[in-house]
């Protein structure tokens, strides 16, 4: 995976609070910042609408965000970002993905929201320029099962989810 041409200074996972939706497919974002924390033995805090802590990567800290406002509302964490200094090229956004197949993980740069409400937030409280780390979480048949589909847990194997998060905290290290 390419390398990003702005440094990274925090990563939002996105997903919706509480055990209710732990396991579900958009709550893929939550689960690869919680490795991430798990694996570099942070502990997360609270503050205000959000769960954080700060991970050395490369040479630098990283501060981990999990918005807890629900999906719809992610990108409230922004102006907390915004006051310590974090631009939005500064900002990674690890998320599910409709339009990939279960399992595949992409990086890009900007764009549109392609119809996820988290990133749709975020756009608009920080526009367009950030980075994001799409996962694969693939497609239901039609677009009226998508709410239920994303809400849903994933139907492939508990190892095969664990393999796809590993391979994202791989490719996030990889950044640094």
């Amino acid at each position: 995976m390419d390398k990003l041409s702005y440094p990274i200074k925090a990563i939002i996972g996105l997903g919706n609070p509480g055990l209710r939706f732990v396991y579900t497919r958009h709550n893929i974002g939550f689960r690869v910042v919680d490795a991430l924390a798990q694996a570099l033995q942070a502990s997360w805090r609270t503050s205000g609408s959000m769960e954080y802590t700060e991970v050395p990567l490369g040479t630098q800290n990283v501060t981990l965000v999990k918005p807890q406002t629900f999906m719809n509302s992610s990108g409230n964490v922004i102006p907390s970002l915004q006051k310590d200094g974090i631009k939005p090229e500064n900002i990674l956004v690890v998320h599910d993905e409709l339009e990939l197949s279960f399992g595949t993980i992409s990086l890009k740069f900007g764009g549109g929201h392609r119809g996820h409400n988290g990133i749709r937030s975020i756009i608009q409280h920080a526009g367009a320029d950030f980075a994001r780390l799409r996962i694969g979480i693939g497609r239901p048949a039609t677009k009226e099962e998508v709410g239920d589909y994303v809400l849903a847990k994933f139907t492939e194997g508990n190892q095969e989810v664990e393999k796809v998060i590993l391979e994202a905290t791989d490719a996030i290290s990889n950044l640094f």
